[in-house]
């Protein structure tokens, strides 16, 4: 009789605990993982350790779409993963493969690439109106090089560079040289260059005629605090020395039509 109480005893209390949503869930959880186990162990990784295997194949120096060609007829899964410049590959081609040629891997499996973009690509400098020691530091912190120094007779300051070999803002990859022209002055100006910055285009132009000196190139450039046609700067610098009738560079905000020269009142 009391054995019947002790049980009845334990099956209510069994009754009570399956009540409580906490171990409910936990008995779920602990179905699961044992589920979980024996899918494992029974049919994944019997599976995994039994499919075939094969030699991943080269695709370095290969176009990407040469070498995911390649990869997904030999069974494998070819990705994509990042893009890099400066190696030394043509822009399209795999510089990098993972897994590496050779390796025995199973069948299926992705293979990552990495692909070239190609050279780096920076933009030539302003170089007209420096110095050659001033042109040389500012190739050399893009990476560009300082190619062959011109002396030439001009109207513009001594040592002063009045050409360049490649316009500001032509791409050119890292490495290459840009060539300059540097004057080699007329024996000595005559004329005090003045001071046009913060003028307008037109004030500018006045200027230089009362000192009998002429506008030379005109280098529009945006702006988004300063009007339109208003001179940002000027080569040579003023203070500088020109003959009658040599020109000033200068360079202005850009109007909405740079060609046309906005007259101030």
């Amino acid at each position: 009789m009391l054995n019947n109480r002790c049980a009845i005893d334990i099956f209510e209390r069994m009754k009570n605990l399956l009540k409580s949503s906490f171990v409910r869930k936990s008995l779920y959880l602990f179905a699961a993982i044992v589920i979980i186990i024996l899918l494992l162990d029974n049919l994944i990784i019997p599976w995994y350790v039994n499919s075939p295997e094969t030699i991943v194949p080269n695709v370095v120096a290969l176009k990407s779409a040469d070498a995911i060609d390649l990869l997904e007829s030999t069974g494998f899964e070819p990705m994509i993963i990042d893009t890099s410049y400066g190696v030394n590959y043509p822009a399209g081609m795999i510089f990098l493969q993972k897994p590496t040629e050779g390796k025995i891997v199973k069948v299926g499996r992705k293979i990552y690439l990495f692909v070239s973009g190609g050279a780096y690509v920076v933009s030539v400098p302003q170089l007209i109106g420096k110095t050659v020691l001033d042109a040389k530091f500012a190739l050399e912190r893009l990476g560009l090089k300082l190619g062959r120094i011109t002396q030439l007779p001009s109207d513009k300051p001594e040592e002063m560079i009045f050409d360049q070999q490649y316009a500001d803002g032509t791409p050119l990859k890292k490495g290459q040289t840009v060539n300059i022209t540097v004057s080699a002055g007329r024996g000595g100006g005559s004329i005090k260059v003045p001071d046009l910055i913060g003028k307008s285009l037109a004030q500018a132009e006045q200027i230089l005629a009362d000192s009998s000196l002429n506008i030379g190139k005109v280098n529009f450039q945006m702006s988004l605090t300063l009007l339109p046609n208003t001179v940002l700067d000027q080569y040579p610098s003023s203070g500088n020395k020109l003959n009658p009738g040599g020109s000033v560079d200068l360079f202005v905000t850009k109007s909405s039509d740079p060609e046309i020269r906005e007259e101030e009142e």
